[in-house]
């Protein structure tokens, strides 16, 4: 199929159900992560800064869980950099990388400030923003010298989106497809892992800069061709465009850290349960991964994007608590005596095998040495949650609870998953659905 086709002519009765019920889950997940993301500091400075820098025009979006006006280009950099915040969302092997992350504060900011969706297409455009995206992200990594954040290929998918929106015809699409390319952030993802702050993966540009670029094309704007979708050699990743759905190719995350360190936490995990291992008996740690996992070597970190991006200290919290969600990279967590020792001890090794199979497989194995002299040695593992060894539908209806109960209350989150659930079942009030994830939820200290 034709891109602009793809972006303009598909249609809820033209998807799968099972890309549907995929869009569904991804959504979920989504929220979760964005209801947890939104408690964060660095969720409360991007809106302050919307509220102040890119205030509410003839069209304007409320931010996802805030309420507050603002434009749709403020909007969507504000729910990609809260979603992001957590670093708990979806993602695909292959793009090394998030898509969802741009894709929903973007779909949200149409649906808010155009009020011409309902469910069946709010859930269409989720799924032609994952294959954009997805595509996108594969051809930029196949094309760029550079290792770039997602942002650089999912603000690909946002100009797509916008083009919808906007009813844009043949030639403004391309523009906004050039333009986003363009002015995508195609920043070096592996600073931030080795000097990890709050600019992380760039999604939250990346989602404003591709509703920007569509809202400049339709003013007349132009841009250079997008060579990700354009250039000859990349065509055959197009080729299978509303064939083959890639967003079935998404992984979902058990654990609210960097997808490379989660090899490394199931491999302890499991050593823990097999050996009953006591936190405080642990001496030292050894980890064997692949060179970008061995990259995430803070161990101690000081902020919450430190600790989303540590191996040591994710391994560290692991085994010190048993389990590793949002209580485990808390300020408390974080000055634990015991986990700031077992992550100081952990000796990162790279593996040549684990190297060949990246990214399209992330694998690691574990040594625990014990203070009795005791040494034990995990079997090699991968992350939970790929389409191979995915989460169950009720460990993904227990991440959402767990990330969005303690800030909305159980009420409002069952009311959400039900909506969502029942999204694009015909007669269904999508207005009721878009109200429940852009409406405040209570502030933490940290959004004070």
């Amino acid at each position: 199929m034709q891109l602009f086709e793809f972006i303009h002519h598909t249609r809820h009765e033209h998807l799968p159900a099972p890309v549907l019920a995929q869009a569904r889950r991804c959504v979920l997940d989504l929220l979760g992560v964005a209801a947890a993301g939104s408690q964060s500091l660095l969720s409360s400075i991007i809106r302050r800064h919307a509220i102040e820098h890119f205030g509410a025009g003839k069209r304007s979006a409320r931010m996802l869980f805030d309420g507050r006006r603002v434009s749709q280009v403020g909007a969507a950099l504000a729910g990609g950099m809260t979603i992001d915040s957590f670093d708990a969302h979806d993602g695909h092997v292959l793009t090394k990388g998030h898509i969802g992350v741009a894709v929903l504060p973007s779909v949200l900011a149409f649906a808010d400030a155009l009020k011409t969706m309902d469910g069946q297409e709010f859930l269409t455009q989720i799924v032609i923003g994952y294959e954009i995206a997805t595509r996108a992200g594969v051809a930029l990594h196949a094309s760029a010298s550079d290792y770039h954040t997602s942002g650089a290929w999912n603000t690909i998918a946002c100009a797509a989106l916008g083009a919808r929106n906007l009813r844009l015809g043949p030639q403004p699409t391309r523009e906004a497809l050039g333009i986003a390319e363009y002015h995508g952030p195609r920043s070096q993802m592996m600073r931030c892992i080795d000097h990890p702050t709050m600019v992380k993966d760039g999604s939250g540009w990346g989602a404003m800069g591709g509703v920007s670029a569509a809202y400049l094309a339709a003013e007349g704007f132009t841009g250079a061709p997008a060579l990700t979708l354009e250039a000859a050699e990349l065509a055959p990743l197009w080729a299978d465009l509303g064939e083959r759905w890639l967003i079935l190719d998404q992984y979902f995350k058990p654990h609210p850290v960097c997808r490379w360190a989660q090899p490394a936490v199931e491999a302890a995990m499991a050593l823990a349960r097999v050996h009953r291992l006591t936190p405080a008996a642990i001496q030292s740690i050894e980890v064997w991964s692949f060179h970008e996992a061995c990259r995430l070597a803070t161990r101690l970190p000081a902020t919450t994007e430190q600790a989303q991006y540590s191996l040591p200290f994710s391994v560290a919290s692991a085994l010190r608590h048993g389990t590793l969600g949002a209580a485990e990279l808390s300020d408390a967590a974080l000055n634990d005596v015991l986990t700031q020792r077992l992550s100081g001890s952990v000796v990162l090794h790279e593996n040549r095998l684990y190297n060949d199979r990246f990214p399209a497989e992330r694998w690691a194995h574990v040594r625990v040495t014990m203070h009795d002299g005791q040494v034990m040695d995990s079997e090699p593992a991968i992350a939970r949650g790929n389409p191979e060894n995915a989460l169950s539908e009720e460990e993904i209806d227990q991440k959402f609870r767990a990330l969005s109960e303690p800030v909305m209350g159980q009420s409002r989150a069952n009311v959400l998953a039900t909506a969502l659930a029942q999204i694009d079942q015909p007669g269904h009030p999508f207005d009721n659905f878009l109200n429940l994830v852009l409406a405040p939820v209570a502030a933490s200290g940290a959004t004070a």
